[in-house]
């Protein structure tokens, strides 16, 4: 893994309630692919971003927000890096080391039930496509 060029803030968005200092790790299913157990936790430089997220994570806590940090070496996802748009412009990173919870945010754009369903009707069907593999 290299470093990726970028210094943050950074964000993860997720359904579980956490306190500050408490560390997310990898090791837990895919929101996007249940079936697999993901290598590497997931975070983005995008406010907005992370709260997509935390509105499609698997579960029925509220969506949430949470400012991180990295403790070790992150690489560009490469499961949207170079994938429809040169370069990283979703500015998504994972790491196979945890991420420090620094605060709660919730100033983040939250999707109407019209936007959640339609992202909920991509993500089925990405499901169902056999390229709609993840990288882990």
């Amino acid at each position: 893994m290299t470093d990726a060029l970028d210094d943050g803030p950074f964000y993860h968005g997720t359904k579980a309630a956490l306190q500050v200092g408490d560390l997310l790790t990898a090791g837990f299913r895919s929101n996007y692919r249940p079936e697999v157990v993901m290598n590497h936790i997931y975070f983005t430089a995008l406010r907005d971003g992370a709260g997509l997220a935390a509105e499609l994570a698997i579960g029925d806590g509220i969506p949430r927000v949470y400012r991180v940090e990295p403790t070790g070496p992150f690489e560009d996802d490469p499961n949207v890096t170079d994938k429809k748009f040169p370069g990283n412009p979703t500015r998504s990173f994972r790491s196979t080391e945890p991420l420090r919870i620094l605060e709660e945010v919730d100033d983040w754009t939250r999707l109407t039930s019209e936007a959640l369903q339609e992202w909920r009707e991509r993500l089925a069907v990405l499901r169902a496509e056999p390229r709609g593999e993840i990288i882990n």
